[in-house]
């Protein structure tokens, strides 16, 4: 595995709404030294009652999660799937206590110490992959919809018209569905290669080569203030909540020598 330096952030804007339904943090496991997990979540309805119980609910897994020697894809996967699953269950008990239904979309990713990653995410928040500057993966909804091909029997055509039919909303905290968690691994994360999870507010308004470039020459700190900046400017007062969470690797520092070489004395 090629050394590298994780650079991490995250940031917000609240656009041109009333208040901010987007949520996104960066955790360390209580029990896992070396694991790291960035999770976001876009509040679609009931405000942000959904999207703030994803990371209660990521951070208490996250904590109880004992990754014991060299957790397989698989388990990790699972781990990112319980924690839609139950926040998914929390935000359904909560709606029928305060009769107001709330729902949020969903994104994680795990970066082990071995340098994999793995990632799950639901609705229309993205996760990009990219190398460098270039764009090598942006989640999409293709295996959700086949899943709604396979296991309700819909015609292929109903089924990408899914997003016109609460039924068909995949979303947390639909009353009427579960949740239907797309996972995805990389195997060797390496000095270059770098994350962006990002909620609509952002994503609707670049290319995929306008963020590989920004992501990839800044840090992340300047890169969520640049692509923050450029969202507005292009929403023209429309603009939607803005959040995005980027992790970067980058190449370590090359030791600066701080010693000089001098022939050595006779021994007396």
């Amino acid at each position: 595995m090629t050394p590298y330096k994780l650079e991490a952030g995250t940031a917000q804007h609240i656009g041109s709404r009333p208040q901010q339904n987007d949520r996104t943090a960066l955790f360390t496991g209580a029990r896992a030294p070396g694991f790291v997990l960035a999770v976001l979540a876009d509040g679609l309805l009931g405000g942000s009652a959904a999207s703030e119980q994803v990371l209660h609910t990521a951070k208490q897994v996250f904590d109880e999660f004992k990754p014991g020697d060299n957790p397989s894809n698989e388990r990790l996967g699972d781990l990112l799937r319980e924690i839609v699953h139950e926040t998914h269950m929390i935000i359904k008990m909560n709606s029928f206590t305060t009769k107001i239904e709330a729902h949020c979309s969903f994104v994680g990713l795990i970066i082990t110490p071995d340098g994999r990653a793995v990632w799950g995410h639901v609705g229309d928040s993205r996760l990009y992959h990219f190398v460098k500057s270039e764009c090598v993966l942006r989640t999409n909804d293709t295996a959700y919809i086949d899943h709604l091909v396979a296991t309700d029997k819909l015609p292929l055509e109903a089924a990408k018209n899914h997003r016109h039919s609460k039924l068909l909303l995949n979303v947390l905290g639909n009353s009427r569905k579960e949740p239907f968690t797309t996972v995805g691994v990389h195997e060797n994360v390496v000095a270059g290669d770098s994350f962006l999870l990002c909620t609509d507010g952002l994503w609707h308004f670049f290319t995929d080569r306008e963020l590989g470039a920004v992501t990839s020459k800044a840090t992340p700190r300047t890169a969520s203030e640049m692509l923050i900046n450029k969202a507005n400017e292009r929403a023209q007062g429309k603009g939607d909540n803005c959040t995005m969470a980027i992790i970067k690797f980058v190449k370590l520092p090359k030791e600066e020598k701080n010693y000089t070489v001098e022939k050595m004395r006779r021994a007396v």
